[in-house]
């Protein structure tokens, strides 16, 4: 037997084992699924991903990279973060948020008063970490070589008010998003400091990116729940569920299907991470009425024409074009008549 068969019959019995004696490797967190796939589907042989991590990301959507972000750049984005909130520069078409529970309180110009900054793809700093080669060469083994980055997010999880409103409710990423195919679309997620079960790590369904997308609204929760955090109408609460448990740098990689959220900040600090959502440049926008994702597309065309003064004129697959930046390769997203791309090859919104 050559030594690459037997690497791979020892690589099956691993995986052929039950889920939860499945122990966690450097690179990646415990698994769920153990199927021998026939093909791959959701990864790319780049020569980065090694062929332990592929039948992981293959079988249960997603994969964890240690220490993949220096400390030096994440301590320039949580500077770039604060300079924000302390309102020291305006960035177009950021979009800053706060928790639901403090939403009605005193504002004070200060992070504590932000729970997440959206769409900084204005901001070069912030920016800068799509750009980062150590990411983009991961998201190429998902999205292939022609990468957009579509959705960007600084997420700083309060510490809970008392009312479970840190939490964000199960879903799947693809309800946001009005682009296709599915399977050329991931997130990057990155922890900026230690993450824990105590300050509300993510949390992840194994397996569940082999599904297709669920019905999703806002859950009936007693202490209310922040704007656009929708979740998954039903899923099985039986389904064995992994915690991301990370440290400053390390980043989880994970396909839009995946069925994940996070739990309530129970510690006096706040849980900072930076994650960006790529898509392959080869995508194209779909049109989504008549389908589950109809209530989010409501949701933002009305956000959208208060904040833009566009009423009417704006759709939804415009809102993701103006966000839309080409980080890598060529960009062919199909342009709509109310678009067109600019000297970077980015398609944004006249």
């Amino acid at each position: 037997m050559s030594r690459a068969a037997e690497r791979l019959r020892l690589l099956t019995a691993q995986l052929d084992r039950p889920w939860a004696q499945i122990t966690s490797e450097p690179s990646s967190a415990a698994a769920l699924r153990s199927s021998f796939p026939r093909r791959f589907r959701y990864t790319s042989d780049t020569g980065v991903l090694s062929l332990e991590q592929r039948l992981f990301y293959e079988q249960n959507g997603f994969i964890l990279i240690k220490n993949l972000v220096s400390e030096e750049d994440i301590d320039r984005f949580r500077k770039e973060f604060e300079r924000l909130c302390r309102e020291e520069v305006k960035i177009p078409g950021l979009v800053m948020m706060r928790d639901v529970a403090i939403l009605k309180s005193e504002f004070v110009a200060d992070q504590k008063a932000v729970s997440k900054i959206q769409d900084f793809q204005e901001d070069p700093e912030l920016f800068r970490y799509c750009t980062l080669p150590q990411i983009l060469k991961y998201v190429e083994c998902f999205t292939g070589a022609n990468i957009m980055a579509m959705h960007t997010m600084l997420i700083n999880k309060p510490p809970d008010a008392g009312k479970k409103t840190s939490r964000h409710p199960m879903h799947q990423d693809l309800h946001y998003f009005p682009f296709r195919p599915v399977d050329k679309i991931v997130c990057a997620w990155t922890a900026m400091e230690k993450v824990n079960r105590e300050n509300g790590c993510l949390v992840v369904l194994p397996g569940t990116h082999t599904g297709t997308l669920q019905e999703h609204d806002y859950p009936e929760w007693e202490g209310g729940v922040n704007k656009m955090y929708h979740g998954v109408r039903n899923y099985d609460p039986q389904h064995p569920r992994v915690h991301l448990e990370m440290e400053k740098g390390d980043t989880v990689f994970f396909h839009p299907l995946l069925i994940h959220g996070s739990g309530m900040n129970q510690t006096q600090g706040f849980r900072k991470a930076i994650s960006c959502h790529y898509a392959s440049a080869d995508c194209y926008y779909i049109d989504v009425k008549g389908t589950t994702q109809e209530n989010i597309e409501k949701e933002v065309g009305e956000l959208a024409a208060r904040k833009y003064a566009l009423a009417g004129d704006l759709t939804f697959q415009d809102t993701w074009a103006f966000r839309g930046r080409l980080v890598q390769g060529r960009a062919d997203l199909p342009v709509k008549p109310s678009q067109q791309r600019d000297e970077h090859g980015s398609v944004r919104l006249l």
